[in-house]
């Protein structure tokens, strides 16, 4: 490939929770977070793909320039982390593993559950929002159009997708472990995004039967608790300035806000003397962690976050090795003809651009020797044969570059 395409990032198998919290980019800073990369020296095209699992760099260089600390001083610069705290989690991939990774990561091969399905739409709102702000262009926005298409075929043409998995039915599956059965249990979900309502769903189908909703913005909150309820499902909302006082309630509380510390010690402590130390879990789905660290450390609290989830989901694992294999090799399959389609446009714009100055010269010189003859007209059929004879030596003489050209590629 002649594009200078770098991929550099952490995910879950690389960093700890510690590390992907302290450089996590939140919706709303994402806009302006690819703005400033694809404004770094030698950048010509950027995207930043943040979630909980992963947060990936996605660049473009102009030639000569493909070096890495463009990339690795955004990390520094706009993260504010210093290079010898992120570089031992760091990967990179150049050209077509970078390809290879990227349609990977699209087919939710790379993730932390196999076959999950919100990894596709977080990589299109990636693309989205790069898009808004200029920095995917010529080599970047085919790219992840490409990429689009194989995770659409890799779902289509195998049955990775078919089993119920995400983080949500992971921390679900772990609550009902924690348990043996949620039947009679209070679960809190703190937060209600797409995952937290995800991780309603599933609790209900593990046997939860109440459900208390807190977020920020209440009105969502009871759209999710209206939703929810049924004739066995009682649902209740909590207001967010109340998340401390009420939250006693709750046997399993999961937390999915991503805004930061919004349990600390002294709050797990209140919420066990209310719970007359009854033992309380949190599942903290957050990045950065909702939950502190040392909450876990208190006598009847037992915190797991997103890293702990991965045990659970290496059970997942084993059920889908064979389709996922066959994902694997519809990936590879894609990106072999993807690099190869790339490959050969440099020699195409090449073999179009000789075509048309072999066709300048022939047209130039047809128009001089008529000239010279205007005071003996050759007659259309005359003028017909000389075109027709002009345009078969070029195409003779053109042949041999023409096909020196194709066998470089």
């Amino acid at each position: 490939m002649s594009e200078n395409l770098i991929l550099l990032g952490v995910n879950h198998t690389t960093a700890p929770i510690e590390v992907r919290e302290r450089i996590a980019i939140p919706m709303a800073r994402l806009a302006d977070a690819t703005r400033t990369l694809a404004h770094q020296p030698g950048i010509r095209e950027a995207l930043i793909l943040s979630t909980c699992n992963r947060v990936e760099l996605l660049t473009v260089h102009e030639e000569g320039s493909a070096h890495d600390p463009s990339t690795l001083g955004f990390f520094q610069d706009y993260l504010n982390i210093r290079a010898t705290d992120i570089q031992p989690h760091l990967y990179q991939f150049r050209e077509r593993e970078a390809v290879r990774h990227l349609f990977r990561v699209a087919s939710s091969l790379d993730s932390m559950v196999v076959g999950e399905p919100q990894i596709l739409g977080q990589v299109k709102q990636s693309w989205s929002v790069a898009r808004e702000v200029g920095a995917v262009k010529s080599t970047l926005d085919p790219l992840l159009q490409r990429a689009f298409s194989v995770a659409k075929k890799v779902r289509t043409e195998t049955h990775i997708g078919n089993s119920t998995v995400s983080i949500a039915s992971v921390a679900a599956e772990l609550a009902r472990k924690i348990f043996g059965s949620l039947s009679g249990k209070t679960v809190l979900l703190v937060g209600a995004g797409k995952m937290s309502d995800l991780a309603a769903r599933h609790l209900i189908q593990q046997g939860a039967t109440t459900l208390l909703v807190c977020n920020r913005t209440e009105a969502r909150a009871q759209t999710i608790a209206d939703n929810l309820r049924t004739p066995t499902i009682t649902t209740g909302v909590i207001p967010f300035d109340q998340l401390h006082e009420q939250s006693y309630r709750a046997d399993i509380i999961i937390t999915s806000t991503g805004a930061g510390q919004i349990i600390t010690t002294d709050n797990a402590k209140t919420i066990l003397q209310r719970r007359r130390n009854r033992p309380v879990f949190f599942i903290d789905i957050a990045v950065p962690r909702d939950v502190a660290p040392a909450v876990n450390k208190l006598e009847g609290c037992f915190v797991y976050d997103i890293d702990d989830l991965q045990q659970v989901a290496a059970a997942n694992q084993a059920n889908r090795s064979k389709e996922a294999e066959a994902a694997e090799s519809i990936v590879s399959r894609e990106v072999t003809r993807y690099t190869e389609r790339i490959e050969q446009v440099p020699a195409t714009e090449a073999i179009k651009q000789l075509m048309l100055d072999a066709e300048t010269l022939r047209q130039n010189e047809i128009a001089r020797t008529l000239q010279r003859l205007s005071t003996h007209p050759l007659s259309l059929e005359q003028q017909a044969a000389i075109d027709t004879l002009t345009k078969s030596l070029t195409a003779k003489l053109l042949h041999p570059q023409i096909d020196s050209l194709k066998k470089r590629t």
